[in-house]
């Protein structure tokens, strides 16, 4: 404490008080005056520097709280629940170091997602991108022209394949990364439908699937061309899992809280174990095909979050899977 130049101050003033006092006492009413204000002067100043001294003390425990937390280790609990000016800093300080650790673990677990991520990109690209080197070795010495035109398709192909997976990977990070607004606005649940099912109209034509729609004339509160998109994976998902002869249904309907989309097939259903994780990115789940990617659900379930809405999934093995997309009315 004494190298505190304030403190020395105030206990140099207080002795410098304490003795001029206990003169004059003597002075003007003798030894008696002169010991009791030198006693009160005692006194006070050793309260003053005990109080002073646990203060130090306290602000010491404060820079070693601090001190650890910047070297990277736990942030230990702090908290007090008495009153003063040095109690009520003590438990802002633990709030904004308790902020600073959860935002250094969501950082973390960012980097291990972003790692993840890049690593099943990679091996996704990767697979093609092998596939499309060797029809090139077997281009540059292939002489047979129908050969030659069936890699030059398969070429086509793979790069069809890598392109969409880049463009949905793309439009994934964007709305990961709050980059992409949604512009809401009233759509028609007719007008929805009929421009989600157009794409499919010819494959279920050709897989002599039986469409059965029951759109009722509510109206959805969304992004419509993104909301599309969202609901064409879903869509496209159920029509995989269809054998030929099988029935899509889609239905709308609406309460006082939400208004909401059913699409329903009578396909091979979800496996237990697949329901927690269709969602996730890359997951391809028992029933998928060889060429799913297993990013189209994914992408989905961000459209629709994005404009707080939410997706739910049922499915039992063999008796098909329904998908229940919702928009609230309001923001819960």
């Amino acid at each position: 404490m004494l190298k505190n130049k304030e403190f020395r101050n105030m206990l140099i003033a207080a002795v410098s008080v304490t003795a001029s006092a206990s003169i004059c006492g003597y002075a003007l009413c003798g030894i008696a005056a002169l010991i009791l204000i030198l006693l009160t002067g005692i006194v006070i100043t050793g309260g003053f520097c005990l109080i002073t001294k646990r203060r130090y003390e306290a602000i010491d425990a404060l820079n070693s709280y601090l001190e650890k937390v910047l070297a990277g280790g736990e942030v230990p609990g702090i908290l007090d629940q008495e009153e003063g000016e040095l109690s009520i800093l003590k438990t802002n300080i633990y709030k904004a170091t308790t902020t600073l650790s959860y935002q250094k673990d969501l950082l973390a677990k960012d980097k291990t997602a972003l790692s993840a991520a890049l690593a099943d990109i990679s091996h996704q690209l990767k697979t093609p991108l092998t596939s499309m080197i060797v029809m090139n070795d077997l281009l540059m010495t292939e002489d047979d022209k129908n050969k030659r035109d069936e890699f030059l398709k398969t070429q086509s192909d793979q790069l069809d394949r890598m392109n969409w997976l880049i463009q949905t990977l793309l439009k994934l990070s964007r709305i990961d990364a709050g980059t992409t607004v949604m512009q809401p606005e009233t759509v028609n649940a007719d007008v929805l439908i009929n421009e989600v099912m157009k794409p499919f109209e010819i494959q279920m034509e050709l897989k002599n699937i039986k469409y059965e729609p029951d759109i009722r004339d509510i109206s959805f509160k969304c992004d419509k061309n993104w909301t599309i998109e969202a609901l064409q994976n879903i869509v496209k998902n159920c029509i995989e899992h269809l054998d030929e002869g099988g029935t899509l249904q889609i239905c709308t309907e609406e309460t006082v809280i939400y208004s909401q989309i059913l699409i329903k097939d009578n396909g091979c259903g979800l496996d237990e174990d697949d329901l927690g994780h269709i969602f996730e990115r890359f997951y391809r789940g028992k029933n998928a095909k060889k060429d799913s990617v297993g990013i189209g659900l994914a992408l989905s379930k961000s459209i629709i979050n994005s404009q707080h809405g939410d997706i739910l999934v049922d499915s039992h093995p063999g008796a098909g899977t329904e998908f229940t997309v919702r928009f609230y009315k309001t923001i819960i």
